[in-house]
């Protein structure tokens, strides 16, 4: 009974070696292709203006502290109590305006920010998952996070990702592109 089990099991691993024998294996930039594809450029371009549009209502906000408590400073001493603690407590109302909206808008705009690449994400992975099926590839690794590939032992998926995402295949990051990465 046991050379039985030890048939068995040595039947059992030898399949799985012959398997493991043909596992191909692929490797992309993923991020890279994505940070590529004309609706990363588009989101980019839309998250840049709510940006602009976040950054004028802040400067805004501290133009109208700064104005009016300078106005405190010069006018203070000929004010009566009652309108020195109002004012006072105007610019109070809006320094704690200043730290809500910082904190809000910052949130917002990663919400954004997310919502805008979730779709480019699931269109850049769902062109991965292809091409990897039409290669027949076993495992597809991301080459920023392995710490030593053998380029000659996989498949560079990089090509065919920009080709089945309609990227230019001469199109690269440029430096402002790589920052956001």
């Amino acid at each position: 009974m046991k050379k039985f089990f030890v048939i068995v099991a040595a039947a059992i691993a030898s399949v799985a070696f012959a398997d493991a024998q043909n596992l191909k294996f692929g490797y992309v930039n993923f991020d890279e292709v994505v940070m590529l594809m004309a609706e990363t450029d588009s989101a980019r371009a839309d998250l840049e203006v709510a940006q602009k549009d976040a950054n004028d209502t802040y400067q805004a906000m501290i133009e109208e502290y700064n104005l009016k408590a300078e106005q405190y400073q010069q006018k203070v001493a000929s004010w009566t109590p009652a309108v020195q603690e109002s004012k006072a407590r105007e610019l109070t109302e809006i320094e704690q305006r200043i730290r809500d909206f910082e904190s809000s808008i910052q949130l917002e705009l990663s919400q954004m920010q997310q919502r805008l690449m979730a779709p480019i994400y699931q269109k850049a992975s769902d062109a991965l998952n292809k091409i990897s099926k039409a290669k027949g590839l076993s495992f597809v690794f991301h080459t920023t996070s392995l710490l030593y590939y053998d380029p000659s032992q996989g498949t560079d998926l990089t090509a065919d990702m920009k080709a089945e995402l309609g990227i230019p295949a001469d199109k690269v990051l440029n430096l402002q592109q790589q920052n956001i990465q």
